[in-house]
């Protein structure tokens, strides 16, 4: 196995001899860099950390182009909102709302009467949304869960994060090639899964991934694949946010600029203002839909 750095990495594995994948990630400048630009109670932050390495490791499951979205809701919860996009491209953002005032340390009370949604959404081709209940004691819980409804193939995760760093790791079942026998694909995927139930969470965070995997299967067959740099990029633009405005409508920007001087519109991901004069948005007043008369 080739030695790979700790900081900001995605790792595939696959076992040699068996039916099986994995995934393994750390955040640590990403993480930080989301971090710093809202503040978070350290259960909050521990939080957005998990969900944070939790949509690398989905997005990195996909052979797709475009965008994973790991959303919860919460009804009764200290936090109503807590979202974050991976990208193919391993391009990560994150938010939580209402985290000024969540001072619960428990995941249950942080996101009580809670679902948890996954959305595919992919630049060619149908998006996708699975929605599960958030009832277990964590995320990797929920996510479990989720695989256990919608997948045939049997998925494992754990996670970690410490307001540092955060990391995880996935297993899961590929179908039969090398191996057909039903009893000894199960016990290759119970061996793995024992296996990697040992992982504390300092490794996760601390280990480099050819150690960690290393420590968890040194005798076993496994391949490294390349590893994949996660880094936090949002994707908002001035492009876009003009395409918003285009859906108001002329006299809603009328209004806006009548009353306000001007247009803002603020990202709630990376706390990027974009601000619109009227010369600015001239081709759009001009082209904007009226909306219809009731």
């Amino acid at each position: 196995m080739t030695d790979t750095t700790s900081a900001d990495t995605s790792l595939r594995f696959l076992f040699e001899e068996a039916d099986l994948r994995g995934e393994f990630v750390q955040l640590d400048g990403a993480y930080r860099d989301i971090l710093a630009l809202h503040h978070h109670s350290p259960a909050v932050s521990r939080l957005l950390g998990e969900f944070l390495a939790a949509s690398v490791l989905l997005a990195t499951t996909l052979k797709f182009e475009g965008k994973l979205v790991l959303q919860a809701r919460s009804s009764e919860g200290q936090i109503p909102l807590l979202m974050v996009e991976c990208s193919s491209d391993l391009d990560l953002r994150g938010i939580v709302r209402g985290a000024g005032q969540a001072t619960a340390e428990r995941f249950d009370l942080l996101l009580a009467k809670g679902q948890l949604a996954i959305t595919v959404d992919p630049t060619r081709g149908k998006r996708y949304q699975g929605v599960v209940p958030l009832d277990g004691d964590n995320l990797a819980q929920c996510l479990q869960s989720y695989f256990a409804q919608s997948e045939q193939l049997g998925t494992r995760v754990w996670l970690a994060a410490d307001g540092e760093r955060a990391g995880g790791l996935l297993l899961q079942q590929l179908p039969p090639q090398l191996v057909t026998d039903a009893q000894q694909r199960n016990n290759s995927w119970e061996h793995a899964c024992t296996l990697a139930a040992t992982v504390r969470d300092d490794e996760l965070l601390q280990l480099a991934p050819a150690e960690l995997l290393h420590r968890l299967y040194h005798e076993e067959a496994l391949r490294l694949f390349e590893p994949r740099r996660p880094r936090f990029r949002c994707s908002c633009s001035r492009e876009r946010t003009l395409g918003a405005l285009a859906a108001l409508g002329r006299a809603e920007l009328e209004s806006l600029l009548a009353e306000q001087g001007a247009v803002t519109m603020d990202c709630e991901f990376c706390n990027s203002r974009y601000q619109y004069q009227r010369e600015d948005l001239a081709e759009l007043l001009q082209d904007a839909p009226e909306p219809p008369l009731h």
